[in-house]
């Protein structure tokens, strides 16, 4: 009975699931053709990153690839950019604080951490148009005094499964 009323459970949310338009993919298979020296250090590779499959990372290379094409095309991304500087430049917070000030329509949060007592690291969240991203992050990274930048653009996960 007990096997039953699991059956029954994992029916029923299966159905509220698809009424709340959340379809489940449905899973391909296919072949691949790989030299086998190139499978080898692909399975090398996947066991260091402790992927538990060849399926998840295959998945995960194509969906990188999907991301790069969505900066590419312009469309909306989600990232972050990570700054590492010294707080004891004089003007450089006013600077980073000015260039953020013009570039509001793309950044949604901003985190300021104390390293050390000469260093900061600022995360600022951004989401909008990767042009408008990369300009932000390469005028922060001009800035006298800030001695890292990188930018980090992800997507906003819509069209990626």
């Amino acid at each position: 009975m007990k096997r039953l009323d699991n059956v029954y459970l994992c029916v029923t949310i299966l159905k509220k699931v698809i009424q709340n338009g959340r379809k489940m993919s449905k899973v391909f298979r296919f072949g691949v053709s790989l030299p086998k020296d190139l499978i080898d250090k692909f399975d090398k590779l996947i066991k260091e990153k402790n992927y538990t499959s060849r399926s998840k990372a295959l998945g995960d290379l194509i969906r990188q690839e999907l991301i790069k094409k969505e900066w590419q095309e312009g469309k909306e991304i989600a990232g972050a950019i990570t700054l590492i500087y010294n707080h004891h430049k004089r003007e450089l917070l006013s600077k980073i604080t000015d260039i953020q000030h013009n570039f509001q329509k793309v950044i949604i949060f901003t985190q300021h951490i104390h390293l050390d007592h000469d260093n900061c690291l600022e995360i600022i969240a951004i989401r909008g148009n990767p042009k408008e991203a990369q300009k932000l992050v390469d005028r922060l990274r001009s800035v006298k005094g800030v001695k890292h930048a990188t930018l980090s653009m992800s997507s906003t996960g819509k069209g990626i499964d």
